[in-house]
């Protein structure tokens, strides 16, 4: 799959987990992990980038194990954006399906 494709789905799907609830990193990972084939190497830098960008904030929650994690919280411009996305690609799957067949079903 194209890299820039896969990168712009990639961020989708972290706003859609995070926004469902806050998360520290290797969740979002070990989240997306179940049903796509996804690293820490790829994930880590989209998720500094979306929080440059403003759709997540960070704070940090004491952990029994040491140090302590950092948690990713959606802010409203990132459900704005998450909203946007969402819509976006339904359109472009329904799109795809008439042109290669079958149906999209949400």
């Amino acid at each position: 799959m194209n890299t820039q494709l896969k990168k712009g789905i990639l961020e989708m799907c972290i706003l859609y987990v995070i926004n469902e609830k806050d998360m520290y990193g290797f969740e979002v990972i070990e989240r997306l992990a179940t049903d796509i084939d996804v690293n820490e190497n790829t994930i880590y830098p989209i998720l500094r980038r979306l929080t440059a960008q403003d759709l997540f904030t960070i704070y940090e929650k004491q952990t029994n194990l040491g140090a302590p994690r950092k948690y990713y919280q959606i802010t409203t411009e990132g459900k704005k954006r998450l909203n946007e996305n969402v819509k976006e690609w339904k359109t472009f799957l329904n799109g795809v399906f008439k042109i290669v067949g079958g149906t999209f079903n949400e």
